[in-house]
């Protein structure tokens, strides 16, 4: 059962050609992770993989369509799914309107346990990307997990 599922729309305080080029490459990922996650993760520029609670998960670029759409497909995941980052340009040319869609193919038991996760999961990741491009670290996030000198507005 195809479910479509899309995140809040927000601003977020960077132009379109530098959000996408936070995302556009499978490593820059990794960078995010707390330092105990990152043992369990691999990537390259196309694709990310790692073990979470035992299962291993996939994602790779499907396609990339610059400063503009980046979509990203399941690669080895325990359901199909496709998602896409969209960075549109807003009035201020050194911020983009952004928004997360997810499509993915779940069957009624698994849409039933995960679709309101799902859509709070894509919204609490516009809200982080939000919080970080304002130089502010997200809500619920402790600082202590990351790095010494890590500096959101960096990214």
């Amino acid at each position: 059962m195809a479910v479509e599922i899309n995140s809040k729309r927000a601003t977020v305080s960077k132009a379109p050609y530098q959000l996408y080029m936070a995302f556009v490459d499978m490593r820059n990922f990794v960078q995010f992770l707390p330092e105990d996650k990152k043992a369990d993760v691999t990537a390259d520029y196309d694709s990310i993989h790692a073990v979470v609670q035992g299962f291993n998960i996939g994602v790779k670029v499907a396609e990339r369509v610059p400063y503009s759409r980046i979509e990203f497909a399941d690669d080895g995941a325990p359901f199909q799914f496709r998602l896409f980052m969209h960075f549109d340009p807003s009035s201020d040319p050194y911020k983009t309107d952004f928004q997360i869609k997810l499509s993915a193919d779940l069957n009624f038991m698994m849409k039933t346990l995960l679709g309101s996760k799902l859509q709070s999961a894509l919204d609490k990741v516009v809200d982080s990307l939000v919080a970080l491009s304002e130089g502010r670290m997200p809500e619920g996030i402790d600082p202590s997990m990351y790095p010494e000198g890590f500096d959101p507005s960096k990214l």
